[in-house]
């Protein structure tokens, strides 16, 4: 797997760079990198899946109850933010 990137006419290298990142993401790249950080023993590995299996099969059996924003709704993965609070009460 190799991923190469051209200069376009009058790109910095900061665009350049921001395009390279994407498309890493894009191919699992730095998901693999992530992964093989660190040595995971082969038993561990078959846990983590067999959890995920588990967790896969419990969001399908819920599925029509559950959409990808979870039960309460909103945007999913930001936490709710509580009421503002009023200057000088605690």
């Amino acid at each position: 797997m190799s991923i190469r990137v051209k200069a376009r006419s009058g790109e910095s290298t900061d665009q350049m760079m921001r395009r390279f990142k994407k498309l890493c993401e894009k191919e699992g790249l730095t998901k693999d990198i992530k992964r093989k950080e660190y040595y995971e023993k082969p038993s561990e590995r078959r846990r983590r899946d067999v959890r995920k299996g588990i967790a896969r099969r419990a969001r399908e059996a819920m599925g029509p109850l559950l959409d990808k924003r979870g039960a309460k709704g909103g945007k999913p993965g930001k936490p709710g933010r509580g009421p503002k609070r009023e200057e000088g009460v605690r």
